[in-house]
C-alpha cells in the first residue's frame, strides 16, 4: 500500500520540478499545492516506511537510517533553492508520512494559518550554523599560566617549599590549571555565541557532536544555529571570520556554514 512522505512546506512557487528521487530512491519528488502553500512530497511504500518498521531499522541498520536522513535533507535543501534564490520552507521531521493525499490536504487545511505564520517568520531570513572546536589545550594552559593570578600564587607558594614537599603540591597546581582551562573554554564560547548573536534575529545552542560524528580529532565545544536576515548574512560571515582569526592563536577554531533549512527555527510536527 502506498502513502505520501512529506519533506517540507513552502509558499507558492513557479517551478515544481525536482532533480532528486524521493526517500525510497525510486519515486519522483513532486508538489501538492494547497491555497498559498505547497507540500513537497514523494510516494512511498507504507510497509517499508511504517513507523514501527523505521524504529526496527533504526535499531538494526543504522546505515539505512543515515541514508534516508541524507535524502530527506537534500530534498528540503533543493526545495529551498528555487529559481536562483533561497526560499523560506518549513522542514518536517524525518518520517512524516500520510496514508494518502486526502489526509495530507486535511492537515494542510487544519494547520494552514500556522504554516503561514511560520513562513512569515522565516521570510527574508536564513539559518546558519557555527561550530567551535578546541584545537590547542596546551596553548590555553600556557596562556593561563601567564595571566591567572590564582596559578601564579600557587606557583609562588610551591617555589618557596623544599623540593620534596613541593612535589606533593604539584597535584594542586595541575588541578588549578585544569579548572582555569575549563573556565577559559566556557567563557570564550559563551562570548562567541553572544557576539555572533548580535547580527542575528534569533539563535540557539544545539547538541554538541561527538568526534565519531564530526570526523575530527578536536573536541567540539560549541554548536549553534543563527537565524539571520539576508541583508545581514555578509556581516555575519565577516564577523565569524574575524572571530576565527582571533581564536586560532588561543587554541580554538570556528567554522560557519549555510544557508541551511531552518530545522531549529521552523521544523514542524504534523
Amino acid at each position: 500500500m502506498d502513502g505520501l512522505y512529506l519533506y517540507c512546506i513552502r509558499g507558492e512557487n513557479d517551478s515544481s520540478s525536482f532533480s532528486l528521487k524521493g526517500i525510497d530512491n525510486m519515486n519522483e519528488v513532486y508538489v501538492i499545492p494547497y491555497k498559498e502553500l505547497e507540500a513537497i512530497v514523494s510516494r512511498i511504500s507504507l510497509d517499508e516506511f511504517d513507523s514501527e518498521e523505521i524504529k526496527r531499522k533504526a535499531q538494526e541498520n543504522l546505515d539505512w537510517i543515515k541514508e534516508k536522513i541524507v535524502i530527506h535533507e537534500k530534498v528540503v535543501e533543493e526545495a529551498m533553492k528555487r529559481n536562483g534564490k533561497v526560499m523560506s520552507v518549513i522542514p518536517m521531521k524525518f518520517g512524516t508520512i500520510f496514508a494518502g493525499e486526502k489526509r495530507l490536504i486535511e492537515t494542510l487545511d487544519k494547520q494552514c494559518e500556522q504554516f503561514k505564520t511560520a513562513l512569515n517568520k522565516l521570510e527574508g531570513k536564513e539559518e546558519w550554523g557555527v561550530k567551535m572546536y578546541l584545537t590547542g589545550k596546551g596553548q590555553i594552559e600556557e596562556t593561563i599560566k601567564t595571566e591567572s593570578e590564582i596559578i601564579k600564587e600557587i606557583e609562588r607558594k610551591i617555589a618557596g617549599l623544599p623540593e620534596g614537599i613541593a612535589y606533593f603540591h604539584e597535584s594542586e597546581l595541575k588541578e588549578a590549571i585544569s579548572n582555569e582551562v575549563v573556565k577559559k573554554i566556557n567563557y570564550t564560547k559563551k562570548n562567541i555565541y553572544k557576539e555572533l548573536k548580535l547580527n542575528a534575529e534569533d539563535a540557539i545552542e544545539c547538541k554538541i557532536l561527538e568526534k565519531e560524528i564530526t570526523g575530527r580529532l578536536e573536541s567540539m565545544i560549541l554548536n549553534a544555529s543563527y537565524l539571520i536576515k539576508k541583508e545581514m548574512v555578509e556581516e555575519f560571515i565577516q564577523s565569524a571570520e574575524r572571530k576565527n582569526k582571533e581564536l586560532n592563536p588561543q587554541g580554538f577554531s570556528l567554522e560557519y556554514s549555510g544557508p541551511w533549512p531552518p530545522y531549529y527555527f521552523g521544523e514542524q510536527n504534523v
